[in-house]
């Protein structure tokens, strides 16, 4: 469950961002002028007369919330570039940037050559080098905020060429990521609508935020038309999404791992991780009133603690036997293992990781839509196979494990309108076993099940796929033979009556024998259909009785 750690992860970042306010590529020098009542202009700065000045940047006092001043950013011996020059400045969206060179005793301004979204909803601000300025030269930078957000700033050199080709490729790969996740939640919505499984609104929601999140958080969605409405609201854009998605995905997780029916408790408790969510994404706005870094320790706190007890929970669920809480946990543990990387990752660097920014975190959400689709698709399997046994328990004797008697006329009546409609004939069987009450009375009713069960097999020998065979009452039987005339019915019952008469019944003392009766009924004979068909078979077996038992007697037509 990505959305439990990460959202901890990324609320973590945002209290380190004023620690983390200035962080320069080691290729580039950066040095600050610090701001004053009375701007210096552009030739004053460029021309080095107020480089004494100067003081490192990432050292001089509330750098991170200065609003105007300037920049001397003096590159070492860079490695030689392969087409057009560029200076990238990655910074906060609040940072505005202009650029100059010092050339012929002249100020150069840098031309503005694109806006890239970054990382963490930064974006990359790329300057072409003007021609004649030597790569070691160095640039001065006029650096305004409209922004309140602490800001951080790094600058590196680069190709324009290889820069813009990297930008497409990072906005491609997020706009395939946030449009696989809409995909996948829009499929599960539709399929809501169908099967009306509250698992499939949960699979919806958690995947369509973190396919908000992906895009805030990359820096994309703020450029993008139906998303760029966001743009104000800076961090808040990926923080809320991401923490919803913790509250939802732990609803989902108690319904995946079925907890309502095996833990009622770990069910309470993870509804109430949820609340915490929901809380803990309200109490960002403790950013206003200086309160957010003890928010942080709270909240950084129950997320690392819901991990655990997720995955502790998930597991457990998956050695129970439920495959579904197995995906998610496998899902679950892809995700982390991203997520913790990106964390390691900030923590010892502040560049960015194309591989793990733009490819490991967006690919690793869309194979957890996939393995989880995969667990909902299994969960809704287990419970087609328990519906199923549940529907076949309920239509069938639990002694014999054949038809009962209410699924037995139901088949009739439906063998009968088959047969029917196709202008076929349909034989009943009625199998009655004789001296049932004496074996009972001298063997005991233990005795009496287990003649019951032992001429279940002999009489299935005898049938073919789409005969039935459904107990009646106590020993009473019925066979609806389809497709089956007068004759056919008969010769299929006299073997029956040869098989029956041979089983032995052991266990009770002396093996017990076992005859029955069967009394015949023939659509093609009698001209009837359904339980009429059905009486003249239970009449016919009374006959085979008073005729001597162990016997067929086939059920004479009706005179008219």
């Amino acid at each position: 469950m990505r959305a439990l750690l990460a959202a901890g992860f990324l609320i973590w970042l945002g209290s380190l961002s004023s620690a983390q306010s200035f962080a320069a590529d080691t290729a580039i020098r950066v040095r600050a002028l610090e701001p004053s009542d009375a701007q210096p202009s552009p030739q004053a700065v460029a021309n080095g007369s107020l480089d004494e000045q100067l003081q490192p940047f990432s050292k001089a006092p509330g750098h991170n919330t200065w609003r105007d001043y300037w920049l001397k950013l003096v590159p070492h011996e860079p490695d030689s570039i392969d087409g057009t020059p560029v200076l990238i400045m990655n910074a906060t969206r609040g940072l505005q940037a202009q650029l100059v060179a010092y050339r012929d005793g002249k100020v150069v301004p840098l031309i503005l050559a694109a806006k890239l979204p970054a990382f963490l909803g930064a974006r990359d601000m790329v300057f072409i080098v003007p021609e004649g300025v030597p790569p070691a030269q160095p640039l001065y930078a006029h650096l305004t905020s409209s922004s309140g957000e602490p800001q951080y700033l790094s600058v590196s050199h680069g190709a324009l060429a290889t820069t813009l080709a990297l930008g497409t490729d990072r906005a491609r790969m997020i706009a395939l990521t946030f449009g696989a996740l809409m995909a996948v939640s829009l499929a599960a919505l539709l399929i809501w609508f169908v099967l009306k499984d509250p698992l499939f609104i949960l699979y919806a929601t958690m995947f369509s935020l973190q396919a908000v999140y992906v895009a805030y958080l990359s820096g994309q969605g703020f450029d993008w038309p139906l998303l760029s409405f966001a743009t104000p609201l800076d961090s808040f854009a990926w923080n809320v999404p991401v923490g919803l998605s913790g509250a939802v995905a732990c609803l989902f997780t108690r319904e995946i791992a079925d907890l309502k029916h095996f833990s009622p408790r770990v069910y309470a408790v993870f509804g109430w991780l949820a609340v915490a969510f929901v809380i803990v994404t309200a109490a960002n706005v403790a950013k206003f009133v200086g309160w957010l870094d003890v928010v942080n320790m709270i909240g950084n706190l129950m997320f690392v603690v819901a991990a655990v007890f997720t995955v502790i929970v998930c597991a457990l669920a998956w050695r129970r036997g439920n495959r579904a809480a197995g995906w998610f946990l496998i899902a679950w543990i892809l995700l982390e293992g991203f997520t913790i990387a990106a964390a390691l990752r900030f923590l010892m660097t502040s560049s960015g990781s194309d591989w793990l920014d733009y490819y490991g975190l967006p690919l690793s959400m869309v194979a957890a839509s996939i393995l989880i689709a995969l667990g909902v698709a299994d969960r809704l399997r287990a419970q087609r196979v328990a519906l199923s046994d549940a529907e076949r328990r309920a239509q069938t004797d639990p002694l014999t494990g054949v038809l009962n008697r209410r699924s037995l006329i139901e088949r009739l009546d439906a063998a009968c309108a088959r047969a029917k409609a196709r202008g076929l004939p349909i034989a009943l069987l009625f199998i009655d076993l004789d001296h049932f009450k004496q074996i009972n009375d001298t063997f005991g009713h233990p005795a009496g099940d287990a003649c019951l069960r032992a001429i279940i097999e002999p009489i299935h020998a005898e049938l073919r796929q789409s005969d039935v065979i459904g107990r009646y009452g106590g020993e009473e039987f019925v066979v609806i033979l389809s497709s089956a005339d007068a004759a056919g019915a008969t010769a299929i019952a006299q073997r029956i009556v040869d098989r029956v008469a041979d089983v032995r019944v052991s266990g009770f003392g002396e093996p017990i024998g076992v005859t029955c009766s069967i009394g015949i009924a023939a659509s093609d004979t009698l001209g009837i259909w359904g339980e009429p068909l059905l009486a003249q078979a239970d009449a016919a077996v009374y006959v085979a009785k008073r005729s001597g038992r162990n016997q067929i007697h086939l059920a004479p037509p009706v005179p008219a």
